[in-house]
């Protein structure tokens, strides 16, 4: 057994999409540009939020154009089909928090080959939570599911991520490709992938 086995052999997983789930593709600064962000206008959501409603709607449609558009130049991450199929075999159960739209996603799913493992139910976008780093989503999947934090882990590659699952008392996993993991005090596990996620977890279990 691996010092993460009482992390590991949790029965509820909630994942992060964009750049966990899928290779990474979005540019930030990029997006925030295309949305007439300033520098000092960090969050986008908040962004929008904080805009007159006209103007709001407007920039939302933008976006929604700029998600659908890196939808279709992402694939799946490496490890990510295995790793689901794992825990589908363990009986798991499995939701995605993101800060897109639960179509996006569904979306998005479809185009990398993993929409089959999650119920649409038990994806929460923007429109049916509050975005993270507020936990709600969280909470929401954890009453549908009949569960508690402490059998629940949250997987993410960003600050939100990681903050969302301290916010909620999940354990947290942060996927990081390079290797540098900016966020340790956030995160109970660090991986650089989830290959290295899956590999440990089989070890765990071996």
């Amino acid at each position: 057994m691996t010092i993460y086995h009482h992390i590991l052999a949790r029965r509820c997983w909630i994942f992060d999409l964009d750049g966990t789930l899928t290779i990474p593709v979005h540019d930030f600064p990029a997006i925030r540009c295309a949305l007439g962000m300033s520098e000092s206008d960090a969050d986008i959501l908040q962004f929008l939020a904080s805009l007159p409603a006209d103007e709001a709607t407007a920039r939302h449609a933008r976006l929604i154009e700029i998600e659908y558009e890196l939808a279709a130049k992402t694939a799946a991450a490496p490890g990510s089909g295995r790793l689901l199929e794992h825990l589908f075999q363990q009986g798991a159960q499995v939701g995605i928090l993101t800060r897109n739209t639960r179509e996006i996603a569904l979306h998005t799913l479809e185009q990398i080959g993993l929409k089959g493992y999650f119920s649409e139910d038990h994806i929460l976008g923007r429109a049916e939570a509050e975005p993270k780093p507020h936990p709600e989503g969280i909470e929401k999947l954890l009453a549908v599911w009949d569960s508690v934090p402490d059998e629940t882990v949250m997987v993410g590659d960003y600050l939100f991520d990681l903050q969302v699952g301290r916010a909620a008392g999940t354990a947290t996993i942060h996927v990081d490709s390079s290797g540098t993991f900016r966020w340790p005090d956030l995160a109970d596990l660090s991986v650089v992938s989830l290959d290295e996620l899956f590999e440990v977890m089989a070890r765990g279990a071996g």
